[in-house]
């Protein structure tokens, strides 16, 4: 494998490299497990530049974001900022980290046993937007059996009672004739802590539910590192 301190090696172009210590080639001899993490990014950006080549960009990428968690969360205009990572490129990342994220959600919709429960929900969508940087609300329609028929994003951007109406929260659960619903959204902060305009809001929607015949079972309030549920802290009891 190419040494960091080798400054010739370093900037020269993989092509020249002997095929045992180039990425893919690695790869595909000892298996995905066995490639750091980046060379595996050097080969989803697939070359580099004139004088970077795809493992010199990825070790630059990584030293920039400090982390590849921090890597994984850039945006689009973070990533092309970076001299050598153009829009192909930055997509391609973009692409891989949300595959990911996506199978985690997957992976844990399959092992749920019950909506019921605040931590199996909270462990299905932290992958999806625990890490966002902006505010978003979901809405997951339950059936009779507590089983998911299916959520949707109500919105973007900072909570307030404008942006999260009932109307649209409840518009796709009465078209699904759903039984009921949990309502979550995400702190780019990190704080799980609810605001004033979280409970005001979760406290709007349970008074909606009630008149239409749809409860709210709860209310997550999603971070990459945790989350708040009011049915467990007994706050939708209080908001009633």
């Amino acid at each position: 494998m190419p040494k960091v301190n080798e400054p010739d090696q370093y900037a020269s172009r993989i092509t020249d490299w002997p095929l045992e210590e180039r990425p893919r080639e690695r790869l595909m001899q000892e298996g995905a497990d066995r490639i750091s993490s980046a060379e595996l990014i050097a080969i989803l950006l697939g070359q580099g530049t004139k004088k970077h080549n795809a493992v010199d960009l990825a070790r630059k990428l990584l030293r920039k974001f400090g982390s590849l968690e921090a890597l994984s969360d850039a945006s689009l205009d973070e990533l092309t900022k970076i001299n050598g990572i153009g829009p192909a490129k930055a997509v391609t990342l973009l692409a891989a980290f949300q595959l990911y994220r996506n199978m985690q959600k997957e992976k844990a919709e399959n092992e749920i046993r019950s909506f019921q429960n605040p931590d199996e929900v909270a462990k299905m969508y932290m992958p999806l937007i625990g890490h966002l940087k902006q505010e978003t609300f979901y809405v997951i329609l339950l059936d009779s059996g507590l089983k998911k028929i299916r959520d949707y994003e109500v919105t973007q951007g900072i909570l307030n009672a404008s942006l999260v109406h009932p109307r649209e929260v409840f518009k796709p659960a009465i078209r699904f004739s759903a039984r009921g619903i949990i309502v979550l959204h995400n702190h780019p902060s990190g704080e799980t802590k609810p605001s004033v305009q979280d409970i005001k809001t979760t406290n709007q929607l349970i008074k909606s539910g009630e008149i239409l015949g749809i409860p709210v079972y709860d209310h997550l309030i999603i971070t990459q590192d945790g989350f708040y549920s009011f049915k467990e802290s007994g706050m939708m009891e209080e908001n009633k």
